[in-house]
């Protein structure tokens, strides 16, 4: 093996490493489904994440809830409404129940002085959520942004 090629090699492994543990901390599909799709919201209007959250369900009763996994990507001031007591913290654990998963960002969450304790029960966690969404188009997911 050739010294570049030997470079070549361990950062093919460290970028798999690296994809396998962010998948990890965020929780890997379900082989089984047959679409995927992620979310993203910004914003701190409840309105827009009732949307969100009703584009979610309709995408999991027109393709089959087994068929699909749906991840709710919240960063800046959308990072709010995944607090404990949020105007939509009810409708988040009903949806996690279905298997819709909200993400909340950590540096959102620093930025904003959140601690994982703040959070809504359900609530998932990413270091980054705009990383999050590069990964996850990347893996074949359907983006929205809502």
């Amino acid at each position: 093996m050739t010294l570049s090629s030997d470079r070549r090699h361990r950062r093919q492994l460290l970028a798999g490493s690296l994809a396998l543990a962010a998948a990890g901390s965020a929780g890997a599909a379900p082989a089984a489904a047959g679409y995927k799709a992620v979310f993203q919201v910004s914003d701190a209007d409840p309105a827009k994440w009732n949307l969100t959250l009703n584009n979610a369900r309709n995408a999991q009763a027109e393709l089959g809830a087994g068929n699909v996994v749906i991840e709710i990507v919240a960063f800046g001031p959308g990072i709010a409404m995944l607090k404990a007591g949020s105007d939509v913290a009810a409708r988040l654990a009903e949806d996690g129940q279905a298997g819709i998963r909200a993400l909340a960002c950590e540096n959102s969450m620093r930025g904003f002085k959140l601690t994982h304790d703040q959070m809504a029960p359900t609530v998932g966690y990413v270091p980054s959520g705009v990383a999050h969404l590069i990964r996850r188009q990347t893996e074949g997911y359907a983006y929205i942004r809502s």
